[in-house]
C-alpha cells in the first residue's frame, strides 16, 4: 500500500504515520517535511500530489490529520476566525479529496479528521464545531459520488492529552485503530 499522511508532524498525525507503517510505504507530509503542503492553498495541494505521483505513482490512501481552529467565546470570535477555521480544517480536507481523486488508485481511501465537537459542542468550540460538522456532511455526500470505488471516511478523536508527563502521547488510541481499519478495508 502507498499511503500519504497529511499533517504528519502533529500530535495525531505522528501517531497515525507510525500506526500505518506496517501496511506499506507511508509518506508523512506537513508544512515542514521534504514533500510539503500548505492545506490553505489549492496550488500547494496540487503540487504535493504531482510530486508524490512522480515519486511513487498513484496512491492507495490519504489520511488527513489537519485542522487549526480558534477556540474563543462566541463574543470574541471574528469573521476571520470563522473563515480561517473553515479554510484550514474543512476546505483544506475537501481540497485534499477533490484534487487527490485523479492520483488515487481504484478502490483507494480518503480518511478525514473531524472531532467530537461536531456532535457535542463546548464553550469556545464554535469554530471547531462548524468545521467538523462541515467535514462530516461533505464525507457523506462525497461517499455517494466518488468514482472507481474510491472510499471516504471520517474519524473523530475524543480527548487528546499532551503534557510534560505524557510528552507527545496520544490518549485516543481507538481513533488511530479505526483510521488504520478504514484505510485497510477494501
Amino acid at each position: 500500500m502507498k499511503i500519504l499522511v497529511i499533517g504528519s508532524t502533529g500530535l495525531i498525525g505522528s501517531y497515525v504515520e507510525k500506526a500505518l507503517a506496517p501496511l506499506g510505504e507511508v509518506i508523512g507530509i506537513s508544512r515542514s517535511t521534504p514533500i510539503s503542503v500548505d492545506v490553505n492553498s489549492p496550488e500547494s495541494i496540487a503540487a504535493m500530489y504531482q510530486t508524490v505521483s512522480k515519486k511513487m505513482g498513484k496512491i492507495d490512501a490519504v489520511a488527513s490529520c489537519i485542522g487549526k481552529v480558534a477556540f474563543k467565546t462566541i463574543e470574541n470570535l471574528s469573521y476571520d476566525d470563522y473563515v480561517k477555521g473553515l479554510m484550514d480544517k474543512a476546505m483544506g480536507q475537501v481540497e485534499l479529496v477533490r484534487a487527490g481523486i485523479e492520483f488515487m488508485n481504484d478502490g483507494g481511501s480518503f480518511t478525514l479528521m473531524t472531532g467530537v465537537l461536531a456532535r457535542n459542542p463546548i464553550p469556545t468550540g464554535t469554530v471547531a464545531s462548524l468545521a467538523n460538522g462541515a467535514i462530516e456532511s461533505f464525507t457523506k455526500a462525497a461517499a455517494i459520488e466518488l468514482p472507481r470505488k474510491i472510499r471516504i471516511n471520517t474519524v473523530s478523536p475524543s480527548v487528546l492529552v499532551r503534557s510534560e508527563e505524557h510528552t507527545s502521547e496520544l490518549q485516543s488510541q481507538s481513533t488511530i485503530s479505526y483510521a488504520v481499519f478504514c484505510l485497510k478495508k477494501k
